[in-house]
């Protein structure tokens, strides 16, 4: 019997709507990406929070999403990762721009929690799409996951 070979490429679809999740979910597409898996991340429902653009004055609109867990923020975890030497949001962001992972956000998700209207980050290149272009976008021997 031949050895199973490693995924060609990791799909992502993040549901979830909160902090943690998103943020391992960040983690694994910047760590496909840095041993050559090209990697989608499809951000849908409380997930496109994430992606919001903030106001100049405000905090980044992911330091608001709960934690799944536990009582708190993002913001407040994330300063907690920050410190503990583990890769906080925005440097998982700034890797995955790096290392050329592919946002998209959906559609149907930014209008089902209203949130077709508000910006979305100018530093990140996201394609505004829906399942269809995702499911092509995916590779017939990749991986994909579901948070």
């Amino acid at each position: 019997m031949p050895l199973s070979t490693a995924p060609d490429k990791l799909s992502i679809i993040i549901y979830d709507h909160h902090f943690d999740k998103v943020h391992y979910a960040l983690v694994m597409a910047s760590a496909a990406a840095a041993i050559g898996k090209p990697v989608t991340v499809f951000f849908t429902m409380g997930a496109c929070q994430a992606l919001l653009k903030c106001k100049p004055t405000a905090q980044p609109a992911w330091s608001e999403m709960p934690l799944s867990n536990e009582v708190g923020t993002g913001f407040e975890l994330d300063k907690t990762y920050k410190h503990n030497g583990v890769a906080h949001f925005e440097e998982l962001l700034e890797a995955c721009i790096t290392l050329e992972v592919t946002f998209m956000v959906c559609e149907m998700g930014l209008r089902a929690k209203g949130l077709e209207n508000i910006p979305l980050r100018t530093d990140l290149s996201i394609e505004i799409s829906g399942l269809v272009t995702f499911l092509n976008d995916a590779s017939n021997n990749g991986a994909m996951v579901f948070i």
